[in-house]
């Protein structure tokens, strides 16, 4: 004699829901703290493209360093970028890296890299 249920149970486990919690916290944790360090690069950015206006490069690190302060730039300095010209443009190039601490000696670093459009 065959017993049949009436429907199966299905869903997750509770050893299954802490898995993903687990997964989805620990992701959400480097989101928080990648984006600020994504924020300072697109600033670097803008503060780059801007100090590409001076015609010296003592004035396009000033430029520099002042673009940088307002948009809260904290990881590179004027004095930090490489100021080159091609042609009759001045590029101005820049690269740093940052770490985030994720627990006890395990850190993440990030290396950015650019110039100026």
């Amino acid at each position: 004699m065959k017993i049949q249920f009436r429907s199966r149970q299905r869903g997750l486990s509770f050893i299954g829901l802490l898995f993903v919690a687990v997964v989805l916290g620990s992701a959400g944790v480097l989101l928080v703290e990648f984006v600020p360090t994504y924020i300072e690069y697109k600033g670097v950015q803008k503060a780059a493209n801007r100090a590409q206006q001076g015609t010296s490069v003592v004035e396009v690190r000033a430029l520099f360093d002042k673009s940088a302060a307002v948009d809260n730039v904290t990881s590179i300095k004027g004095s930090d970028i490489d100021v080159t010209k091609e042609g009759d443009r001045i590029v101005v190039n820049f690269a740093y890296q940052r770490e985030i601490h994720m627990f006890g000696p395990a850190y993440l670093t990030l290396k950015y890299s650019g110039r100026s459009n």
